[in-house]
């Protein structure tokens, strides 16, 4: 049973064909929104569609092949998901994985590489649906953005120093977002994740080698959460990641902008 009723809203999801995207609609549809999302992949949006299609036959969804680092097809799709869902209250920037580097190591080609997939793959989306947002905003009272930052934003590691610095950045847009748009009664906030198990973790785990090679799954996760200094001892599962990007999507945080939920499972040593 959903924690909330959304029958009539409509949310959109970047990024949303897998890991915490997909739980992220998932939980939408769960609660009787309409929901669009949107990936590089045409094959993997096909087959996802048709999955939730089959979990929930009574569901408005629509996906789109979107480069979110592409303006254009961004306002495309924005315009599509109007058309066939009607106005979005509802929007989940989520897209882009970490890079690995230090400062002596990142080229000039990196950083540019990195500070624009960060930075655009929200700038552009946000840019594209506002004036939805702002009319659902004008006639329901409110809507919102959510980010999905990592908590390398405010906790940054020396190995993935562009990445560090990218999603600091971020952190502070989330910030300024907020204020900008309360005025027109949309709510900006984000989430920072720790490590949160995903097709990356996985491969790393098929990739080990030595003594890890007689280490389940579970051991092996375990053991990197206790390395990792994770307090619950474990990584975290999307759904997880998810439940906290509805609760900032949805009236249940009404009264919360400009605010950023931890995700970490106590990774964070941060007040």
């Amino acid at each position: 049973m959903s924690m909330i009723e959304l029958e009539g809203k409509v949310a959109v999801v970047t990024g949303g064909s897998s890991g915490i995207g997909l739980a992220t609609v998932e939980l939408l549809l769960e609660a009787g929104a309409a929901v669009a999302f949107c990936g590089r992949n045409q094959e993997r949006l096909q087959q996802v569609e048709a999955q939730l299609r089959a979990r929930f036959p009574q569901a408005r969804l629509f996906s789109s092949v979107c480069d979110v680092l592409s303006q254009e097809q961004v306002q495309a799709f924005a315009a599509a998901v109007e058309e066939k869902l009607g106005a979005v209250s509802m929007l989940v920037n989520n897209a882009g994985q970490g890079r690995v580097s230090t400062f002596a190591d990142t080229e000039d080609a990196a950083w540019t590489e990195e500070l624009r997939l960060k930075f655009f793959s929200v700038i552009y989306p946000t840019r594209a649906f506002q004036p939805q947002l702002q009319r659902m905003s004008a006639a329901h009272g409110e809507a919102a953005v959510v980010c999905v930052n990592s908590l390398l934003a405010i906790q940054p590691e020396p190995h993935m120093v562009a990445t560090s610095a990218a999603r600091a950045g971020i952190h502070n847009l989330v910030r300024s977002l907020a204020t900008e748009f309360a005025a027109q009664k949309i709510r900006v906030n984000g989430i920072l994740i720790g490590l949160v198990e995903s097709g990356q973790w996985r491969r790393r785990y098929e990739a080990r080698t030595g003594a890890d090679l007689d280490l389940s799954w579970e051991q092996w996760t375990r053991a990197l959460a206790q390395k990792k200094n994770i307090q619950l001892g474990r990584l975290g599962h999307p759904q997880e990641a998810a439940r906290a990007i509805v609760f900032l999507a949805t009236p249940l945080s009404s009264y919360t902008t400009g605010s950023h939920i931890d995700v970490s499972g106590g990774l964070s040593r941060h007040a």
